[in-house]
């Protein structure tokens, strides 16, 4: 299955930009909230959105989550994995894309609705997952209806 070349390179840098993120995020999750670099006080908190209830989901720090699903989707965009003729490995990126950006849709709910704050720091993990998210669903419907070679 041919990808198009420029989707396991976007692909990796949106994932690994990421990782970092969210690997920022989860050190002051289990650290302290002032380790992050961000305003506190009206919209933008990001202590506010990180300390608040809704920063863990079903006992797992959302910042951990972030970390897993993008180190997920860094192994899914290496270039192996788009040229992988195992529609299955297609299949799981697309899977895990839509997860994703489904849950970052709650999150942005979450930040903007019940926490009434939201964190830059998270902002860029959501804006990256959108970016992978986009990267999948424009390459998704030429490799998942070709045949393996």
């Amino acid at each position: 299955m041919d990808a198009p070349r420029w989707a396991a390179p976007v692909g990796i840098a949106l994932s690994a930009a990421g990782v970092a993120v969210s690997a920022y995020l989860t050190a002051a999750h289990f650290s302290t909230p002032d380790l992050l670099v961000c305003t506190e006080g009206g919209l933008v908190d990001c202590t506010s959105v990180t300390t608040s209830r809704w920063s863990v989901f079903l006992g797992i720090p959302v910042p951990l989550l972030g970390l897993l699903w993008f180190l997920a989707m860094l192994g899914l965009s290496l270039p192996a994995a788009w040229r992988s003729p195992r529609r299955e490995v297609h299949l799981a990126r697309l899977a895990l894309a839509v997860a994703g950006i489904g849950f970052v849709l709650w999150l942005i709910y979450a930040e903007l609705v019940l926490v009434g704050a939201l964190c830059l720091w998270c902002t860029v993990a959501h804006v990256l997952a959108f970016g992978l998210f986009a990267v999948v669903a424009l390459t998704a419907p030429d490799l998942l209806t070709r045949e393996p070679a």
